[in-house]
């Protein structure tokens, strides 16, 4: 049985300790936050603490926190010779502080309170000082998925940011394009089963080669009309940008 300690309440560490609560071989032992509101939103009934000094014993110690606030946590942790590992995607190892064993435990996956994930398809990254803990931590993350590797603070800084690209920057498309069917009084309904199967075609192709459109035809005359019905600058430079991207990547005239 491993014993755990999830440091924060945010949306990876409610996900972590749900997770970690279903698997017959992982016990969380206790969750820390700053402060007692933390706790409202989660199912956990075991121990808790606000107070740093008050952890108890565990095998591996989780920090889930915001990035910028890893580093500082990780230096408050009041024990020494222990496994103590974030969930980090832009965060070193280093960064932990080394008067403690360091490893990175992340979850490769966007996380809300309110929505229910299947963990067992979370890919969990996996890195670590030593081959002891590396083992550790393959234990807890098979634990919860079928999908783990091991990747180090370089290569995982990189995921991270291809990450950030699929997934936060396309949301935010998603975005200008609601705020585009919603000014012209068209339900944004109309345009979920074209985002489903966008995301379905590179199940089964890349990217690459599943790509369409406009500036994939570099139909110039439906770009133009497309820029003029844009009001917003940003907006305008956005479509430009991608545009330009997309005519680069195939090797057409930019705009």
């Amino acid at each position: 049985m491993i014993q755990v300690v999830i440091l924060g309440t945010g949306n990876v560490a409610s996900h972590l300790i749900k997770s970690f609560e279903s698997a017959s071989n992982v016990e969380v032992v206790q969750v820390f936050n700053r402060n007692c509101s933390g706790f409202d939103e989660l199912s956990f009934k075991g121990k808790t603490t606000t107070e740093i000094s008050n952890l108890v014993n565990a095998d591996c110690y989780i920090i889930a926190v915001p990035d910028d606030a890893v580093q500082t946590l990780s230096a408050h942790i009041p024990f020494e010779n222990r496994l103590v590992v974030h969930t980090s995607g832009s965060v070193s190892l280093n960064e932990l502080d080394s008067k403690n064993r360091r490893g990175v435990f992340y979850p490769l996956q966007t996380f809300s309170k309110e929505r229910e994930v299947d963990f067992s398809e979370i890919p969990v990254c996996i890195e670590a000082e030593h081959a002891a803990d590396l083992k550790i931590l393959n234990t807890l993350a098979l634990s919860v998925t079928k999908s783990v590797f091991e990747v180090n603070s370089d290569k995982r800084k990189q995921l991270h940011l291809a990450a950030v690209f699929i997934c936060n920057f396309v949301n935010h498309l998603y975005q200008i394009g609601y705020e585009l069917t919603e000014d012209n009084g068209i339900p944004f309904s109309i345009l979920k089963p074209l985002i489903r199967e966008t995301a379905s075609k590179i199940e089964h192709a890349s990217p690459e080669a599943m790509q369409t459109g406009p500036a994939k035809r570099n139909d110039i005359k439906t770009i133009e009309k497309h820029l003029h019905l844009l009001d917003q600058p940003l907006q305008k430079e956005i479509y430009k940008l991608l545009s330009q991207s997309i005519q680069e990547t195939y090797g057409r005239e930019k705009l």
